[in-house]
């Protein structure tokens, strides 16, 4: 019994050598098309880097090579097509998309088609079409498992680097360029203001809160990235719709307890510094049991100061004792006054010997200059709080 004879009695009609030898030596000639191609028909291949280009050069001959190579041994399909993409490193599939390389593959196979009937000769230019056909579908088959697996790859590298940030944000080790590079590497878009939002981890396994923040965070397109560490599940997001806002979008992703939010950072290189101030004004939350929930870091300045928080204090006397000293017009003694008289305004007009619309007067004033208002009891022990804090620090 012939080759051939054996082959079709198998279901497959094998190819001569002698056409297989014709097709390989004609490999470099149709990758060089191929690509000439695809530089022709697809505009985005048009503007890859030459780097990239270059690879989509090799993975066409390294195609081209496998279908030879495929004619002489068909059984070996995981193989063969698994080393046409094995000529490209792994950044490709994060540059080139999954929808792109198939765009490749129809140009490539296009090209092959065109010159099977030449080079495989009218006797056998029906069975290499064929057996061109099937080798395209095992082609498709690999580059999917390709992308899965570069997907599930940087999946699990994405959880590393992105746990591997919160700790350093959380410790204050990071400083300067590192921040925005491994948030750039994480895929991180937007380059404008951030908060940080933080609160107690919630019951059940951490991967289904960190999963539990990305969901929400996606559905309104607001870049975050989510750690859990000794209990506190810590969110770093993107600021541009409005802290409060993404604290609300979070907020269901967290545990009992209070929930915390930063102030707005310009950009990503001063996150570790609303970390900061996120998880100070977390660990004193207690101290105010019918704060809301969430609440603004700065709205737990005065439990922040007396928790020994050296970023509250300086806050409050450079944003709410400096602005009234600066003043003047008696701003100051106004306030002193008021604390003092248990929030009575005649008792403050007497003191001061002047009048008592004088005292509101003064008293809106305030407010205006530094945003804390004498006659609201948070806004009261905030002013007190500075006061002392500006006065030691006038004194030394």
């Amino acid at each position: 019994m012939t080759r051939r004879a054996a082959a079709q009695a198998n279901g497959r009609v094998r190819v001569r050598d002698a056409t297989i030898r014709r097709i390989e030596q004609a490999t470099g000639k149709l990758a060089t098309q191929s690509v000439a191609r695809m530089d022709e028909e697809l505009a985005w291949f048009r503007q890859l880097p030459s780097d990239q280009r270059s690879w989509v050069t090799l993975v066409a001959q390294a195609g081209l090579q496998s279908f030879v190579d495929w004619l002489r041994s068909p059984d070996d399909v995981l193989r063969l097509t698994g080393e046409v993409f094995a000529a490209a490193p792994q950044a490709m599939a994060r540059s080139v998309t999954l929808r792109q390389t198939v765009e490749l593959v129809r140009q490539a196979i296009a090209v092959a088609e065109e010159n099977m009937p030449v080079l495989a000769g009218a006797a056998e230019a029906e069975v290499v079409r064929d057996e061109l056909l099937r080798f395209s579908r095992e082609i498709a088959f690999a580059a999917a498992r390709v992308y899965a697996g570069a997907a599930e790859t940087r999946g699990k590298w994405d959880r590393r680097l992105e746990a591997l940030v919160i700790d350093n944000l959380v410790s204050g080790s990071v400083v300067g360029d590192p921040l925005p590079s491994q948030l750039a590497a994480l895929g991180w878009n937007d380059t404008g203001p951030v908060t940080v939002v933080a609160g107690l981890a919630p019951d059940g396994p951490r991967d289904v809160a960190l999963a539990e923040v990305h969901a929400r965070a996606d559905r309104r397109g607001v870049d975050a990235m989510a750690g859990e560490l000794s209990g506190r599940l810590v969110v770093v997001a993107s600021a541009a719709h409005g802290a409060s806002e993404v604290a609300e979008l979070l907020l269901p992703a967290f545990g009992d307890g209070p929930v915390v939010v930063g102030p707005v950072a310009a950009h990503v290189g001063e996150a570790g510094r609303v970390t900061r101030a996120a998880l100070s004004a977390l660990r004193v939350a207690a101290a105010w049991p019918n704060a809301p929930r969430p609440v603004d870091a700065d709205a737990l300045l005065p439990e922040r100061a007396l928790a020994e928080d050296a970023d509250a204090k300086d806050q409050l006397v450079r944003d709410v004792y400096r602005p009234l000293v600066d003043a003047g017009g008696g701003l100051v003694d106004t306030v002193s006054a008021f604390l003092d008289a248990g929030g009575a305004l005649e008792a403050t007009a007497r003191a001061l010997f002047v009048h008592a619309n004088t005292v509101r007067y003064r008293l809106r004033k305030v407010a205006e200059l530094c945003g804390e208002s004498p006659l609201d009891a948070r806004g009261a022990l905030a002013l007190r709080i500075a006061l002392v804090l500006g006065r030691l620090e006038d004194a030394s």
